[in-house]
């Protein structure tokens, strides 16, 4: 099993966007500010957020004494602001047990706050060069078809995705090479339709070798955003993101009609530590009250 490390590894090289956390002199903490920022949100949102933030934090210190909630804040429209909270606790630890950098160690990684499998492996990789498996969406479709003639991955195994992408590695750029791979499913072997004529390892490839057959796998549910908890979360967080005083409970319920789906996600919101309550009964983001 293998794609031609040298196409791969060619084609990054002369096409790979242009990102700020690729560059030299970007520090493994941009680089895990960028992996959390990513994860299920495209670059186009990411980049300016995260140019703010390594400005406004150039280390995990500077972080870690901002409140909660000024890091809640300016996470702004990202989504999933619970990953706010996750680096903000990160970055605690890494400041107070590691002098304030960022661990190259995946085990190490692993024992952060809120840092799991994919993140630990991507840092590692990405800040520091290391020969590690790095698996996401991208390259689970890569694999998939180039490797396997599958129009699509099906539903993740870690044992066996992780296994299937450590074989690929070479031994000489494998972050590179990982890079690469991610960049090949984001750009041109995309899930909806696919640029195989401009895919630099085409020749090789088991799907379009195999006449390109559709994928015959279990249905994949498509996420929606319309309606859901997700967006009433959403909704009630602008609301105190708008303003830097707590506000009364009145303030929030004209955002969604439904009250019980409103206290539903007030609640978890709470529950999640991105809302806090007063002693009065005000509700604000974390830290920003007495």
């Amino acid at each position: 099993m293998s794609l031609d490390t040298e196409l791969v590894l060619d084609w990054f090289a002369e096409t790979a966007r242009d990102l700020p956390w690729r560059r030299p002199e970007c520090t493994a903490w941009g680089v895990l500010v960028s992996e959390i920022m990513l994860q299920q949100t495209p670059v186009a949102r990411v980049e300016p957020i995260w140019r703010e933030w390594l400005e406004r934090w150039p280390v995990p210190s500077a972080m870690a004494a901002a409140s909660q909630g000024e890091v809640v804040r300016a996470w702004g429209k990202l989504g999933y602001p619970r990953r706010a909270l996750r680096l903000h606790a990160a970055a605690a630890v890494i400041a107070a047990e590691h002098d304030d950098v960022v661990p190259s160690d995946v085990d190490t990684l692993l024992g952060l706050p809120g840092i799991g499998a994919y993140t630990a492996r991507a840092v590692a990789a990405f800040a520091y060069g290391q020969k590690v498996p790095v698996v996401d969406t991208n390259v689970r479709r890569v694999v998939a078809r180039a490797v396997h003639g599958a129009a699509d991955a099906g539903p993740p195994s870690t044992t066996r995705d992780l296994a299937d992408v450590d074989a690929l590695l070479p031994e000489e750029q494998a972050a590179v090479y990982s890079a690469g791979l991610m960049e090949l499913g984001a750009l041109i072997c995309t899930a909806r339709a696919p640029r195989c004529a401009d895919c630099p390892v085409f020749g090789d490839c088991a799907w379009q070798i195999a006449g390109k057959p559709a994928y015959d796998g279990p249905a994949k549910v498509a996420q929606k955003f319309a309606g859901t908890d997700r967006q009433v979360r959403g909704l009630l967080l602008d609301v105190l993101r708008g303003t830097s005083d707590a506000v009364p409970k009145a303030k929030l319920d004209v955002v969604w009609s439904d009250a019980g789906q409103r206290e539903k996600c007030l609640h978890s919101l709470l529950v999640d530590g991105l809302v806090e309550q007063t002693a009065t009964g005000l509700f604000a983001l974390p830290g920003e009250h007495d």
